[in-house]
């Protein structure tokens, strides 16, 4: 019986593993193998029988050495895809396993096999701060846990001319105009904002409030501004197991088809992570989300870059040390604005830009601003 159930478990993992292109099982929705930022999703050729064969009789001796409840770990937060929150799957870090010429550690064969097939090196991959891994260096014992892991976005220098955007000039949002400027969509209007005022939610961000988020569709705010205090933040349309801001609870009236669209394809959102080095940005959902910092670029540039993140990567949305060398007085683009510091743009499946039809970030349906208390 125990054998039972322990191969059945593995079965179920075989199944619920990454798709590989070329299988006829790829989501074309998940990118879980695609490339970052302005690059193009990587083509992932399907294995031969072969070394498919030769992959999976590795995987299934692997997983049986694994402990039974270690298993149902892993299982669910494959098969939740991240949306159930899992505990750590604690392994071994020395064990080795080979795939013909290639050899792998165990936790590399892991995230291979369930989240990134074209994954080559560790040096791609960056450790969610809720593991309890995160941080240490050579631990005997590590997380193998494939959702706790994300993939590293890297940005291409010098980028192609063609995907730069000129930098909009972010006023405060309790001004009057506050939002886009009005030369940019034509006018912004807000909904009426639900729970605390936008005074009383930027006071809390000088209380200890490291930033604030808001909400758009198109050119209308929905909802009130989020405060937050805690290291990390979910904003999620459905999630199945979580906190933080849930874009589905907040009221809408706007009809159109194109937002109701791409409102469902949130899912499970971003998580938004302060950590040492910076604020990261961690996509949870099937759909790219395309992101607009002024410290993602060259700090001589006068334009800025819309950058796209595939589902799976994460990205350095905002570095507080390169903020702080941007404010320069003379410089009214990158100047820190009173009480807000600086602003981070992040669109939900749409892009914007001039390689794409809308030229404002107003024009698309769903999106966020994340103001950043750098005081």
């Amino acid at each position: 019986m125990f054998r039972t159930k322990r191969s059945g478990l593995v079965r179920r993992l075989w199944r619920s593993r990454a798709p590989v292109e070329g299988d006829g099982e790829t989501d074309r929705g998940t990118h879980g193998s695609g490339g970052c930022c302005m690059g193009k999703a990587t083509k992932v050729a399907k294995s031969n029988a072969g070394s498919e064969a030769e992959l999976k009789a590795l995987t299934h001796s692997v997983l049986k050495k694994i402990k039974e409840k270690q298993l149902e770990v892993l299982l669910q937060a494959v098969e939740s895809k991240g949306g159930v929150r899992s505990p750590c799957l604690l392994l071994p870090s020395k064990v080795d396993a080979k795939v013909g010429q290639q050899s792998y550690s165990l936790p590399m064969l892991l995230y291979k096999v369930f989240r990134w097939p074209d994954l080559r090196h560790s040096s791609e991959l960056k450790r969610l701060s809720c593991c309890e891994s995160y941080g240490k260096v050579n631990p005997e014992l590590v997380c193998c846990n494939p959702h706790h892991m994300s993939r590293l976005c890297e940005l291409e220098s010098p980028p192609p001319p063609y995907s730069r955007y000129p930098m909009d000039y972010l006023k405060p949002p309790d001004s009057p105009g506050s939002g886009p400027s009005s030369s940019d969509t034509g006018g912004t209007t807000y909904s009426a904002p639900v729970g605390l005022s936008d005074s009383l939610a930027l006071q809390d961000s000088e209380r200890g409030y490291w930033c604030v988020v808001a909400y758009w569709e198109e050119k209308t705010r929905v909802g009130r501004l989020y405060s937050v205090q805690e290291p990390s933040l979910d904003i999620f349309y459905d999630l199945p197991q979580g906190n933080g801001f849930c874009l589905g609870q907040l009221c809408s009236d706007n009809k159109s088809q194109l937002v109701q669209m791409v409102r469902s394809k949130i899912g499970y959102g971003i998580q938004l992570t302060r950590e040492p080095d910076g604020v990261w940005v961690y996509n949870r959902s099937c759909y790219p989300i395309f992101i607009k910092s002024a410290t993602l670029d060259n700090p001589d540039s006068r334009t800025l870059l819309v950058h796209k993140v595939f589902p799976g990567f994460s990205i350095k949305a905002f570095d507080y040390d390169k903020a702080n060398s941007l404010q320069r007085p003379n410089d009214h683009e990158f100047t820190q604005q009173p009480r807000t510091g600086f602003t981070v743009q992040i669109s939900f499946v749409k892009g914007w830009g001039q390689c794409y039809t809308r030229q404002f970030i107003s024009s698309c349906p769903c999106w966020l601003e994340v103001i950043f208390n750098t005081r």
